[in-house]
């Protein structure tokens, strides 16, 4: 059975929950509702899957109560762009884990989901667990996500959006084919985030005491943007190989997957057994 609820965010907007399982409470920030054929089409072709939030949900589920709020969805549809804030996204989703009755609950995010559960990590004490996908907790890529995020704001205020065909053949990997969709709100929220971390130093995060925590990337998750992005590079795999052992001594649990890019290591193939493993280790 699936319970349901509604959670209001720090911007008034209203978010729906779905609750899956029983078992110690865990978020998911994932899509549950499944894509539309073309659409789910198109991302196989890139190399996503378009199954993620299900397969995960369904898999986790077995174990654990999991809480579903698709927050990035959510944040497209309803935009924050001057209040999304790391200390207002944790607001959110400590407001939907109030929703779900969730005193104390494990949290799984994957890339820019990641870095919002490492700054609820150090602004409450009601995780018992955290997973911190495709974002480095050490030597974080928050200077050059900024750069990323100002020129997609800049994109999305000089053009109309373009939306590619879902027949269209697509390079996986191949940033600089994938145009600007989002409109000014939508690319402003992100700028006003990644502003907002330029002076945080995630050398100096600190957590609650004994929290597991366990932070995984590709060991090839480099994505390089061409001269529209500004050429930027955003590297996540490289700066937790190279901090592995500190992250380690740290109290982290560190997994580099061979191989794979930021894409291929967020797939439900690979995370559901990585999640189910290691969750069963510590909870």
């Amino acid at each position: 059975m699936i319970d349901t609820a509604e959670a209001v965010l720090h911007d008034g907007t209203t978010i729906p929950i779905t609750i899956h399982g029983n078992g110690r409470a865990l978020m998911v920030p994932a899509r549950f509702a499944p894509y539309p054929p073309e659409e789910a089409e198109t991302m196989r072709r890139w190399g996503a899957d378009p199954d993620l939030g299900p397969n995960l949900v369904n898999g986790l589920a077995r174990s654990h109560r999991v809480i579903v709020a698709d927050y990035e969805s959510h944040r497209m549809a309803h935009p924050a762009p001057d209040t999304l804030t790391p200390r207002n996204v944790t607001a959110d989703l400590l407001a939907i884990a109030d929703a779900a009755d969730a005193g104390s609950f494990a949290y799984y995010g994957y890339s820019w989901l990641a870095l919002c559960g490492l700054q609820l990590a150090i602004r409450t004490d009601r995780l018992w667990a955290l997973v911190m996908g495709g974002f480095p907790p050490l030597d974080g890529p928050y200077g050059s996500m900024l750069a990323v995020t100002r020129a997609a704001h800049s994109m999305s205020t000089q053009s109309a959006d373009v939306v590619p065909s879902p027949t269209a053949d697509v390079e996986p990997g191949d940033w600089d084919s994938v145009p600007v969709q989002t409109n000014k709100a939508q690319t402003r929220q992100f700028v006003t985030l990644y502003e907002a971390l330029q002076d945080f130093d995630d050398s100096a995060a600190e957590v609650q005491p004994g929290l597991p925590r366990l932070a995984f990337a590709g060991s090839d998750d480099l994505i390089d943007y061409g001269r529209a992005w500004g050429n930027v590079h955003v590297k996540i795999g490289e700066p937790l190989t190279t901090h592995k052992q500190e992250l380690i001594d740290s109290g982290w649990d560190v997994q580099v997957l061979a191989g794979l890019d930021h894409i291929g290591a967020m797939r439900s193939s690979v995370v559901l057994p990585l999640l189910t493993d290691w969750l069963r280790k510590v909870g």
